[in-house]
């Protein structure tokens, strides 16, 4: 038996609308449309969300409008989030835990950003007093009840070795979800892509979200039905969206016709 609002122990990938907005009022308008279309899970990116708004005020309104379904929240470095050091970033994911969160979003190498331009492309952090950080945040994290997922966006093509060394570290590390997304420009790699979803299916012990970026993505569509746990899409295409996402009635249609 599953808990009423979990990404988790599901029989089938969670088909998850990805909602991008400044204001409160955008973010209740796409949920109330990826709710009616099918969505079975909503996904919050509060770093696009203008600071005026992030309140817990606002956090538990927002959760409660998208209930029943689950909601899985990111806090990346970039866009409105810029200038917040990884220990604020991380106090804030605690705080959307205790507002219902259900799926909360930690990059893997919070502790150790890399120096430049804030960002969330890179690999996990090998640093042993950020790796302890991490896990501790995880458990805090899980004592408000949250899920976690560790995530990796490394944004280029990447060796199946390296890929399942990845998803075990963040199993070792306490993560309940292992996401990695890597990139596929050619059709040799987009198939080798998938052969590495094959391999976390049978290698991993956690559940994972495996995604491509670059021309060819077809894994973003069909990886559900292939083994990973999540479906990330978008209700339609704005200025906010991610435009690798598909659209939800896509994936719907794509997964209901694999699945039967």
């Amino acid at each position: 038996m599953i808990k009423e609002r979990s990404f988790l122990n599901r029989d089938r990938a969670t088909v998850t609308c990805m909602v991008q907005a400044d204001n409160p009022d955008r973010i209740r308008y796409l949920v109330e449309k990826a709710r009616a279309e099918g969505a079975e899970a909503i996904g919050m990116q509060f770093c696009r969300m203008k600071p005026e708004y992030r309140s817990r005020e606002v956090y538990k309104e927002l959760f409660d409008f998208a209930s029943p379904l689950p909601v899985y929240v990111t806090n990346y470095r970039p866009m409105e989030n810029a200038g917040k050091s990884d220990e604020v970033l991380a106090e804030e994911l605690i705080e959307l835990a205790e507002c219902g969160a259900t799926l909360c979003d930690v990059m893997g190498d919070t502790f150790d950003r890399p120096e430049g331009e804030p960002t969330i492309v890179g690999g996990p952090t090998k640093n042993d007093v950020a790796i302890k950080k991490q896990i501790e945040l995880i458990e805090k994290l899980h004592e408000r009840g949250a899920e976690v997922i560790l995530s990796s966006h490394l944004m280029k093509f990447t060796p199946a070795d390296e890929v399942l060394e990845i998803a075990r570290e963040y199993e070792r590390r306490g993560a309940d979800i292992a996401k990695i997304v890597v990139e596929a420009n050619s059709m040799e790699e987009q198939i080798e892509n998938l052969r590495i979803l094959d391999l976390l299916k049978r290698s991993v012990k956690i559940p994972f979200l495996f995604l491509s970026g670059g021309e060819s993505r077809i894994i973003r569509l069909i990886g559900g039905s292939l083994g990973s746990c999540m479906s990330l899409c978008v209700y339609e295409r704005d200025d906010f969206a991610t435009k690798a996402q598909p659209l939800l009635r896509d994936m719907l249609l794509v997964r209901d016709g694999i699945n039967g």
